[in-house]
């Protein structure tokens, strides 16, 4: 294929996941509501009140909500297009890997928002609302700041799940070793303090909340590495492994 067909071939791919983007969007715009009253409902379980201050501020959290929404449904939609673009380049080895990074990465994501929701957003609001408690201040909480900070945390959550299959990933293409992810286990171990100090509130049992699972996920990602290298080197080389197979009368 020419540079031009290369280029219309992105051209279309691209093309797809945009209208699939916007047909996302608008389904997510029509429940838009449904979607922040249910990200509200977080936070009125904790005596929150929620107020908005400019006359469009809520109009924009539906478009901004929808957006989210929209890019995370259609997410493997535009993975799968990327993988047909650069598949016929690929071994079947190369393509199964491929293949099992978007699936696992997906799965991955979606426990992290699910950590989020589950766990991190309730402690944290539980928390921050509780800390103001015994103060004259009566709290009014922006829509716009909360949904910022709501959807904030799902998507630090949702990278931070990531973890093990950039772990594996960066070891099978051998850009890492898996000996240097053993030896720096200390210096990871402060930097992942020092990156959960940052995207948490100042306050010790936030950070651990978030630094915590990080370790685990530092320390699933060396086993898991360690077991799919040794897989790999069990498993015979295939040569000549293209996608497309030249058959024979």
């Amino acid at each position: 294929m020419t540079v031009t067909g290369h280029l219309k071939e992105l051209r279309n791919r691209l093309a797809i996941w945009i209208v699939g983007l916007v047909i996302a969007f608008m389904i997510a715009l029509y429940f838009s509501q449904d979607i922040i009253d249910l990200l509200i409902g977080m936070g009125t379980a904790y005596d929150y009140n929620f107020v908005y201050i400019a006359p469009q501020e809520l109009l924009m959290q539906q478009f901004s909500i929808s957006l989210v929404v929209g890019v995370c449904v259609t997410l493997p939609l535009l993975l799968y297009q990327i993988w047909a673009y650069v598949n016929p380049a690929l071994t079947k080895r190369n393509s199964r890997m491929f293949i099992g990074v978007i699936i696992a990465g997906l799965i991955c994501f979606v426990i992290g928002l699910l950590f989020a929701y589950k766990v991190m957003l309730p402690f944290m609001l539980r928390f921050l609302i509780e800390i103001s408690a015994d103060t004259s201040i009566q709290a009014a909480i922006s829509i716009e700041k909360y949904l910022n900070f709501v959807i904030t945390i799902f998507i630090i959550m949702g990278v931070i799940f990531e973890l093990p299959v950039v772990s594996v990933l960066l070891t099978q293409l051998g850009l890492v070793k898996v000996e240097w992810m053993k030896k720096g286990i200390k210096p990871a171990i402060v930097v992942i303090f020092i990156v959960a100090a940052v995207v948490t509130p100042p306050d010790i049992v936030s950070q651990c909340m978030v630094a915590l699972p990080m370790m685990v996920l530092y320390i699933i990602s060396i086993y898991l590495s360690s077991f799919l290298l040794r897989f790999k080197k069990n498993t015979p080389e295939e040569e000549n492994d293209t996608d497309e197979e030249s058959t024979g009368d």
